[in-house]
């Protein structure tokens, strides 16, 4: 199939005072982000503080958000748990939302062996029709998975990407050898690798800031102009670092408050910038010209 798009943004969810969805400032963040730069949204995902979602919250910001996208763009729903029980419910709820694709993360701590990953994802992918990427996070779930496994799933048909977050881009490289799965880059400096190696391009948490800038990125890079790629990139790590000196979302929640988007705060146990983390983060904004 085509790719979903080269920027899709993994939305951080927006609370009120009381912690509670703010579905106002989620509307105006989806048109913000619709209109500067992103082809896509992937909602209720690690960036959109999912462990802390329930359920029924993250239903309902899935149907608002393929409501309030309205064909601009595909609404990926992260449906992916540790439970394989779980995992398929949620994703057929998120099918029933009129979701366009759901992201299933590898399951994390209870540390499957390999056939039981493959199972995972074969049953996930069985109980829908909806198109499925798989999410390579070994940091945060501490199994990886190879590229090996990864051109195996590929065979089943509705397992069409896979948003990669390992570091290491040999293995991304190796994947685009053995099978045609599509290839996201899952960190944000890992863009114009993935991109110049002709994966689909990133699932990206920077993209709430500087959204046109990876777009154009990415199409420079798949375009043959690298020195603009390069230039672009260049110019952006900084940021991307300021973004991830503490625990996502929480930079990326302290730079959005404070360019006036209001997404409010954090479920504990994600805790507010500090003092030094706000000020790294503001220097990057007004570095960019952003403030």
């Amino acid at each position: 199939m085509e790719s979903f798009g080269d920027i899709l943004t993994a939305m951080v969810t927006p609370f009120t005072l009381d912690l509670q969805v703010d579905q106002i400032a989620f509307a105006q963040l989806i048109d913000h982000l619709l209109s500067s730069g992103s082809d896509g949204l992937v909602v209720a995902g690690t960036t959109g503080e999912s462990p802390t979602l329930t359920d029924d919250e993250k239903v309902g910001l899935f149907r608002q958000a393929v409501e309030i996208a309205d064909g601009r763009g595909p609404v990926i729903a992260n449906t992916g748990t540790n439970d394989t029980a779980h995992s398929v419910a949620l994703t057929r709820r998120a099918e029933d939302a009129g979701v366009d694709g759901v992201l299933v993360v590898t399951p994390y701590y209870n540390r499957p062996p390999e056939r039981g990953l493959r199972a995972h994802f074969t049953a996930v992918a069985a109980a829908t029709n909806l198109p499925v990427i798989i999410y390579n996070i070994p940091s945060r779930c501490v199994v990886n998975l190879t590229p090996e496994l990864l051109a195996e799933l590929s065979g089943i048909e509705n397992i069409v990407a896979v948003k990669q977050a390992n570091p290491d881009l040999e293995q991304s490289r190796r994947l685009m050898e053995l099978c045609d799965l599509g290839l996201y880059a899952g960190n944000d400096d890992m863009t114009l690798e993935v991109a110049t190696m002709g994966g689909w391009g990133c699932i990206s948490v920077a993209s709430h800031l500087v959204g046109s800038r990876l777009k154009e990125l990415v199409t420079a890079a798949r375009g043959g102009d690298h020195v603009r790629a390069a230039a672009l990139e260049k110019e952006l790590a900084p940021l991307l670092r300021a973004l991830f000196v503490t625990s996502n979302p929480i930079p990326l929640k302290a730079a959005l408050n404070m360019l006036g988007h209001e997404v409010g705060g954090l479920r504990l146990p994600l805790v507010e910038a500090s003092d030094d983390e706000r000020r790294l983060i503001e220097d990057e904004l007004e570095r960019l010209e952003l403030l």
